[in-house]
C-alpha cells in the first residue's frame, strides 16, 4: 500500500503532461490506498472520474484518468482493472475519426511487447520516433503524441518499458534489448537506420545504454534519466522517495530494502558515455528528489554531444510541462536536421511558452 500524500506528490507531473483538468479535485476525495478500491480510494476515485468521462462520451480524458487510477503499478484488483479500462477506452478512442493509429504486438523470447503506432509504411519508410515513459507510464498516456507523428515526417512507435502495462518482458539489466527487438519488428515498414528516442527518466537509462551498441539509434531524447550514482551512491538511495524504490521493487522482484544495489547492471560508466557519437538532449530538474546532480554532471562530462534544458523544479518538471513538451519536439527536428521553417515555428512558440511563465511569476 502506497502512502497517499507521496502519491498525490508525484502524480501531479503526469496530471499536467494529460491535461487532465480538475485533477486537483479528485486528489481532494482521496484518503486512502486501498488495493481494492471503493469510495475514497486512489484508484476508486480516479476510476470514478474516468467513469464520469467515458459515459460524457469523452474517451481520451476517460482513457486519462483510468491511467492514473493503475498509478503507480498493478498491486490488486482495482488498479489491474483500471489498467485494463484504460487500453480499451484509448483503444476505442483511436478507431474514431479516422485516427490512423495501429496496434502492434511483438512477441520475444521473454514476453510480449505491445505498442501503438502510426505511419508505417512500407511503401514509404519514414524515420523512426520511438516514445517512452519511466517506470509509472503505460503507452496510452502518450499515444495521442502519434497524431503528430506524421506531421514531423516521421513513423511513431509509443510504448512501455519492461514489466509495465502490457508489456510482459522482465526488468533486468538486459532491458534495453527490446528496443532493438521494436526495431527489427518493424524494419520493413519504417527507416529504423534513423531512429530518434524520446525516453523518459528510466526508459532513458535504457535508451542510452541500447544507443552504445545500437547505430540505429540517431540522437536521444530524456528527461530525468539515472546514469550512475543513481544506483551507486549509497547515501543518496537511502532518501529515495518510497514509490520509486518500492515500483522499482516490483518491477525486479526484489525486496525494496535490496532493490536498487541490485541494479548495478543499469550503470552506465564514463567510457560508455563517452563513446557515444549522437546528440543526447536532457531536461534537468534542478530539485529533482530522484536523480542525483552526480548524474548529470556525468552527463556533462562525458557527453559529447549534449544539450540541456535546466528547469528550476522537482522530478519531472511539472511547473514547465508546456515548454519541455516544445523543447522536446525542437529537439528531434534539431536532430534531424529539419526544415528551417518548422524549427522556427516552435522556436516561436516556445519562447512564447517560457514568457508567460515569466509573467505569469512576476504577477504571482
Amino acid at each position: 500500500m502506497n502512502d497517499v500524500d507521496e502519491l498525490k506528490q508525484f502524480a501531479v507531473v503526469h496530471a499536467r503532461a494529460q491535461n487532465i483538468g480538475g485533477y486537483r479535485t479528485v486528489l481532494d476525495r482521496i484518503g486512502s490506498d486501498d488495493p481494492r478500491g471503493g469510495p475514497g480510494s486512489w484508484a476508486g476515485e480516479w476510476q470514478r472520474a474516468g467513469e464520469a468521462q467515458e459515459a460524457a462520451g469523452r474517451l481520451l480524458e476517460a482513457c486519462r484518468h483510468y491511467a492514473m487510477a493503475r498509478f503507480p503499478y498493478v498491486d490488486g484488483p482495482a488498479r489491474q482493472t483500471a489498467g485494463e479500462r484504460c487500453v480499451e477506452a484509448f483503444d476505442t478512442w483511436r478507431t474514431q475519426d479516422g485516427r490512423a493509429i495501429e496496434r502492434l504486438d511483438i512477441e520475444t523470447d521473454s514476453g510480449r511487447i505491445a505498442c501503438w503506432t502510426a505511419g508505417l509504411s512500407a511503401d514509404r519508410p519514414r524515420p523512426v520516433l520511438l516514445i517512452m515513459g519511466g517506470i509509472v507510464t503505460v503507452k496510452e498516456q502518450w499515444g495521442p503524441v502519434l497524431v503528430q507523428a506524421k506531421r514531423l515526417g516521421m513513423a511513431g512507435i509509443v510504448t512501455e518499458m519492461p514489466g509495465i502495462g502490457e508489456n510482459t518482458t522482465p526488468y533486468d539489466d538486459k532491458s534495453r534489448r527490446m528496443i532493438p527487438a521494436v526495431l527489427d519488428a518493424v524494419a520493413s515498414r519504417a527507416d529504423v537506420d534513423h531512429t530518434y528516442a524520446v525516453a523518459l527518466s528510466f526508459s532513458g537509462n535504457m535508451a542510452l545504454r541500447c544507443a552504445a551498441h545500437d547505430p540505429r539509434i540517431r540522437g536521444i531524447v530524456t528527461a530525468g534519466a539515472p546514469v550512475d550514482a543513481f544506483f551507486s551512491d549509497r547515501a543518496w538511495r537511502a532518501g529515495l522517495p518510497r514509490v520509486t524504490v518500492d515500483t522499482l521493487a516490483h518491477l525486479t522482484g526484489t525486496p525494496p530494502e535490496h532493490t536498487v544495489e541490485r541494479m548495478s547492471g543499469h550503470i552506465i560508466d564514463a567510457a560508455s558515455l563517452g563513446a557515444l557519437d549522437i546528440p543526447v538532449h536532457s531536461v534537468v530538474s534542478a530539485r529533482d528528489e530522484i536523480i542525483p546532480d552526480a548524474d548529470i554532471q556525468a552527463l556533462r562530462t562525458h557527453v559529447r554531444r549534449l544539450s540541456l534544458l535546466n528547469n528550476d523544479d522537482v522530478h519531472g518538471s511539472p511547473d514547465h510541462v508546456v515548454e519541455t513538451r516544445l523543447w522536446t519536439v525542437q529537439s528531434v527536428l534539431r536532430m534531424r536536421r529539419a526544415q528551417a521553417a518548422q524549427r522556427a515555428v516552435i522556436g516561436l512558440l516556445l519562447g512564447a511558452a517560457r514568457a508567460r511563465r515569466r509573467l505569469a511569476g512576476a504577477r504571482a
